[in-house]
């Protein structure tokens, strides 16, 4: 069933579009309206608070599968020729999403909208020279206010339309060569028709993940947002701890453990980046890690480390957590950059 997350992945696009644009109907892109047109959704729309933690809570579940998607690709060896070309559109769509997640954490203008938003934009100012004019233009003003809010809104509206543009693109460069299987050789004697078969066996996990989606919605809306984004956006006191949402926090955890500011702006972009280097840097006759145990092992410590890097990025920037995420991220471009190619030529 590890093949069935692209499909999953493409209905909770789906699902985010549809929920995102209605909730764009009721929502204020005003620093003064945005927090309350938020609680108007919730109380005052009809079905408003489910539009809206469905559209939360998926964004979630979103990210869920889209890397238990890249992970799988990285097992199966799925980046290398001839789908570099659909490896390296997933890899954009996976950057424009996680801008996309950024720029809606900002909009219900909480406590961790927006000092989410001042770390985040602040980011730009490692640039040398002319880093805080950037940040400013981003602001569109000394501080987030207004005009920040409204192209953030913007572009939140506007970056899922490209996504599934992309995603479109991911789907017609699949087809050319069709998917690949455990075994990593490519044999069209063997393939099955779509429907009916793909598609029931698709649908199995589709019920399952709108089940597991109605209990978070239902019962648990909150657990996987922040409490302090219900009090009201506050530029005059700073919330104890700032985190992003989960799906982002190993990102975040590199960003923090690297004590120079620039070093560890590009060591997080650095890090999404990487993915591109799949094809260049695997060297082994074999596909994927199916058939290799060493692969295998260090493939395993990987996502270890990846679950580490999260833990690392939902803790209060102190020792020991800052040591254990330098080790963490050294070993996430290490496997990257020497496991891969040197467990290949083994």
């Amino acid at each position: 069933y590890l093949w069935n997350y692209g499909s999953l992945s493409g209905l909770c696009l789906i699902i985010q579009i549809i929920t995102g644009v209605t909730l764009a109907m009721h929502y204020i892109p005003s620093i003064d309206l945005a927090f309350l047109s938020v609680e108007h959704i919730m109380w005052d729309v009809n079905y408003g608070w489910l539009i809206r933690y469905i559209h939360s809570n998926t964004a979630s579940f979103f990210f869920l599968f889209v890397y238990i998607h890249i992970a799988w690709g990285i097992y199966y060896g799925s980046y290398r020729t001839p789908r570099i070309l659909v490896w390296s559109i997933g890899v954009v769509i996976f950057l424009i999403m996680i801008v996309t997640a950024f720029l809606g954490y900002v909009l219900p203008f909480g406590q961790m909208s927006l000092w989410g938003a001042t770390v985040v934009t602040n980011l730009m100012s490692a640039i040398p020279w002319i880093g805080n004019d950037i940040v400013n233009f981003i602001w569109g003003g000394f501080s987030v206010n207004h005009a920040t809010l409204n192209w953030f809104f913007s572009l939140h509206y506007l970056l899922p339309f490209v996504l599934l543009a992309l995603v479109v693109a991911h789907l017609i460069f699949l087809h050319v060569h069709g998917s690949s299987n455990p075994l990593g050789v490519t044999g069209n004697s063997d393939r099955l028709p779509f429907h009916p078969y793909f598609s029931f066996k698709d649908l199995v996990t589709v019920f399952l993940f709108l089940l597991a989606l109605s209990f978070f919605v239902f019962y648990a809306p909150n657990v996987l947002g922040h409490s302090d984004n219900y009090i009201m956006a506050n530029p005059m006191a700073t919330p104890p701890s700032i985190v992003p949402e989960w799906y982002l926090l190993p990102f975040y955890a590199i960003l923090w453990s690297i004590s120079n500011k620039l070093f560890g702006v590009v060591a997080m972009l650095a890090a999404i980046l990487i993915l591109f280097v799949g094809p260049l840097v695997d060297l082994s006759w074999i596909w994927g890690s199916a058939f290799r145990p060493l692969s295998k092992f260090f493939f395993w410590i990987f996502v270890t480390n990846f679950f580490l890097l999260m833990f690392v990025g939902s803790q209060h920037v102190e020792e020991p957590f800052v040591t254990l995420g330098q080790y963490a991220t050294f070993f996430y471009f290490f496997y990257f950059l020497v496991v891969i190619p040197l467990v290949g030529i083994i």
